[in-house]
């Protein structure tokens, strides 16, 4: 299969996996800004974080952002790392129409790789994904694990977090690992496992 025609494949994946969001009374934007706030860290819920992950302007992104808070699927707190900027978190009514999202033929689709298979395909995108961010001008978002800033192997000692940010200088939860960041960049090496539990 040539290049052009692989990345033909992965354009009309994107479109029919995001297709028939207005069956909910959503767009297909507004829907991949519920997904990003579900997704994104907690410093990465913002405004312009959700304007670099889609690409857009950032008076674009507002008027998403305010058309989801206006129907109560999005709640705007300040945020408590910048005074200056505000975190958007979804709601439980945005919870409960997740069922409904578009995208879920794409996870059932991605969960039914075997796991091999999707390791590999993980790898895979993640370097397409920093090419064509990179020939773009566009941030990469990622998660903790392949970050060169992160820090911690699953053990406390001395005090210190089991995991952290040091790009924000902040402690992180275990379950905040997997989530998206627009603070990512690429590590060189893979991320350290704590000698005691076993867990990285």
């Amino acid at each position: 299969m040539s290049s052009r025609v692989i990345a033909e494949q992965i354009a009309h994946l994107g479109r029919i996996a995001g297709g028939n969001g207005e069956a909910t009374g959503l767009t297909p934007v507004q829907w991949a800004a519920l997904r990003y706030f579900d997704d994104a860290n907690r410093f990465s819920r913002t405004p312009s974080g959700f304007a670099a992950f889609q690409g857009t302007t950032r008076g674009t992104a507002s008027q998403i952002i305010k058309s989801l808070i206006a129907r109560g699927y999005l709640v705007q707190t300040p945020s408590p790392h910048d005074g200056r900027s505000v975190r958007l978190d979804p709601t439980e009514t945005a919870r409960a129409i997740a069922p409904k999202d578009p995208m879920t033929a794409l996870v059932e689709a991605a969960d039914a790789l075997p796991p091999g298979v999707r390791g590999a395909f993980a790898a895979t995108l993640q370097q397409m994904q920093a090419k064509v961010a990179a020939a773009k001008g566009r941030p990469v978002f990622g998660t903790c694990k392949g970050c060169r800033h992160f820090k911690g192997d699953g053990c406390c000692r001395d005090g210190q977090p089991a995991y952290a940010c040091g790009f924000v200088d902040q402690p992180l939860a275990k379950d905040e690992l997997e989530e998206l960041c627009i603070n990512y960049a690429a590590a060189d090496g893979a991320a350290q496992v704590c000698p005691v539990t076993g867990t990285a």
